[in-house]
């Protein structure tokens, strides 16, 4: 999946400037799709001027201007040409797992610590996407939510991250356990 197919849906919610993208990536699509501000500002110029979407700009006072994108007909097809054809299989790519996988020819200490690091990273995801479940669901129950909701793809996406998460918190958990029983001496 390229940036692109991740910014056209995204830009589905309604027109957002290109800082409002990196919030919205940060707080929502970060549990599928990493992307620096840099990364958008390039794909964004990019999308303009391959006509998938189209920026207006936005004059403001004591501020700079901003300009605001929206998906246009070629950008909305293009999303439906993505959507429509099948996925490429993931696969994870994660330098902790090469070192848990080293662990016993390198420095389990030092690889505890990344563990611990690891799970509290996760926890603070889990914290956050918690929020923003609390925040889409907006005191409706998640069947009222499915039921209404005009999309249901950033909710789903979202309990996708929260699973994954949630997973990361317990295999953390697992492994240094493991790895606390193999080297007599716990991790705080």
């Amino acid at each position: 999946m390229s940036l692109r197919n991740a910014v056209l849906a995204v830009l589905l919610d309604g027109e957002a400037s290109g800082y409002d993208l990196a919030k919205t990536f940060d707080a929502s699509v970060a549990n599928f799709w990493m992307a620096t501000p840099q990364q958008l500002y390039r794909e964004l110029d990019k999308m303009a001027t391959d006509g998938l979407i189209q920026g207006r700009v936005v004059h403001q006072e004591r501020r700079p201007d901003k300009r605001l994108f929206s998906l246009t007909e070629a950008g909305r097809r293009a999303l439906h040409e993505f959507t429509a054809a099948p996925p490429r299989p993931g696969a994870i790519r994660d330098e902790l797992m090469v070192q848990v996988q080293a662990v016993d020819a390198g420095d389990a200490e030092a690889v505890k610590n990344a563990l611990h690091e690891r799970m509290s990273w996760a926890e603070a995801k889990v914290a956050r996407f918690e929020r923003l479940r609390a925040r889409l669901l907006d005191g409706r129950t998640e069947e009222e939510h499915l039921a209404q909701a005009e999309r249901i793809g950033p909710y789903l996406t979202l309990l996708r991250g929260l699973a994954f998460e949630r997973e990361n918190v317990r295999w953390t958990r697992q492994a240094l356990a493991i790895l606390d029983q193999r080297t007599g001496i716990p991790t705080e």
